[in-house]
């Protein structure tokens, strides 16, 4: 079941008034997903604060934010590549 508060992971309850918003847009929750995203600490995990959200607002289906939530708690983390040296000035991969 959705909880109504706040949660740890989202201090400034972004994600939270989204849920609450009617006739929200996917373009708006992507503005309010990235200005939480841009909050979070450095130390948190992205994937797993996602999953957390989704699993404390219960992740309604038809909402725009559940999509974007579930599409940063599936996202596969890319490894840091090196680009640069010769291989990067040249293109190589």
């Amino acid at each position: 079941m959705a909880k109504t508060g706040a949660h740890a992971l989202d201090p400034r309850g972004l994600i939270l008034e989204a849920y609450r918003m009617d006739g929200l847009t996917i373009e708006e929750a992507r503005a309010i997903f990235l200005d939480w995203a841009l909050g979070l600490a450095a130390q948190e995990d992205p994937r797993a604060a996602a999953q957390a959200l989704l699993a404390h607002h219960g992740a309604p289906e038809a909402h725009p934010m559940t999509r974007l939530l579930r599409e940063a708690s599936d996202s596969a983390e890319a490894a840091p590549r090196r680009s640069g040296g010769r291989a990067g000035r040249i293109g190589r991969l």
